[in-house]
C-alpha cells in the first residue's frame, strides 16, 4: 500500500501529532516522563513484516519492543506505531472521529509500553 495523497498525509500527521502531544501533556508528571521515553512513529498502514506476524491489515496501532519495566533482552527498542491511514479509514474520513481514535489508540499502545496486557487494557476500556 502506498501513502495517501501528500496533502491528506500531511493533514493526518499534523492532527495525530497534536493528539499525541495533548495526551502526553495530560498525563501526571511521572507518567508523562515515562511515556516520553517511547518514540511514536506514524506510518500509513502496517508493513508487510507486521502482516507477516499475523496482524490484520486494518490494525490501528502496534507497540513493539520491550515494555519499560522489562529487561533489555528484546532486540527491538520500544516503539509505538500508529497507522494513520488505517485510523482515517476506521474513522470514516471524519476528522473528529479520527482525532479520537488516534488518542484512544495511542493510550492503548502506551498501556502496553507501561506493562498492561489486553485484559488490563480491557479493564480500563482501552481495548
Amino acid at each position: 500500500m502506498k501513502k495517501p495523497n501528500p496533502v491528506l498525509w500531511r493533514r493526518l500527521q499534523a492532527a495525530a501529532q497534536e493528539e499525541v502531544e495533548a495526551l502526553l501533556r495530560s498525563l501526571p508528571a511521572p507518567l508523562r516522563a515515562r511515556a516520553r521515553e517511547v518514540p511514536v512513529v506514524f506510518e500509513p498502514w502496517p508493513s508487510q513484516a507486521v502482516l507477516d506476524e499475523g496482524f490484520e491489515p486494518d490494525i490501528l496501532g502496534l507497540f513493539v519492543g520491550h515494555d519499560h519495566a522489562a529487561s533489555n533482552d528484546d532486540p527491538l527498542p520500544p516503539e509505538i506505531l500508529l497507522f494513520l491511514a488505517s485510523l482515517w479509514d476506521y474513522a470514516g474520513g471524519d476528522t473528529e472521529a479520527y482525532r479520537n481514535e488516534v488518542r484512544r489508540t495511542m493510550m492503548h499502545e502506551l498501556g502496553h509500553y507501561l506493562g498492561l496486557d489486553e485484559d488490563g487494557l480491557f479493564d480500563r476500556d482501552l481495548d
